[in-house]
């Protein structure tokens, strides 16, 4: 199964793309796609879109995985963040493949095991699983393969079901708790 991850962005989108047997995650390609700094935003649009296109048709994965934008202080970069994101999700739809979506906090929880983990950790966590000499650069890439990768870690192997809220019994709310329901 290969998952295409994508880290939107209206200055640098990054992507990369991760290949599974189910056991091992293997890198098949990653990088950003940027644009000359005096480019218009609607031309930088038109790029992220195309490139991506064509990375999709080249690379044919099974699925699209996102980050989704939860946060923004300033209002004009979510605009421009979401335009990014809108592209990306239509050449997603085009390829016509699943896209599913992320949020950070999602991301670094799948990859590190702690959702406010830092940067630094994420791309450290991603060079691990990957087993890559080093940690991928630019850090758009490492962060769309951590999309990617968060992705294959939160699917059920396949032929497994989730047991139903009752089978599962009062989950514990702390360690403590945790302590006091085991033998």
């Amino acid at each position: 199964m290969k998952i295409f991850g994508i880290d939107p962005g209206s200055q640098r989108t990054g992507y990369g793309c991760v290949e599974t047997d189910g056991f091992r995650h293997r890198l098949v390609q990653c990088g950003a796609i940027t644009s000359p700094a005096l480019t218009p935003f609607a031309d930088r649009l038109l790029t992220i879109h195309t490139r991506l296109a064509a990375l999709l048709r080249q690379l044919g994965p099974d699925c699209v995985a996102i980050e989704n934008l939860f946060f923004a202080t300033n209002v004009k970069s979510a605009l421009r963040l979401g335009h990014a994101r809108g592209v990306a999700i239509l050449a997603a739809v085009e390829w016509g493949v699943p896209i599913v979506e992320y949020t950070p906090a999602e991301i670094k929880r799948a990859v590190v095991g702690y959702g406010r983990a830092e940067k630094h950790q994420v791309q450290q966590m991603v060079k691990l699983i990957l087993g890559l000499p080093e940690v991928p650069s630019p850090h758009d890439a490492a962060d769309a393969l951590a999309v990617a990768i968060c992705h294959l870690h939160s699917r059920l192997p396949a032929g497994l079901v989730a047991p139903p809220p009752a089978a599962r019994g009062k989950a514990a709310t702390s360690w403590r708790g945790y302590r006091a329901r085991t033998p």
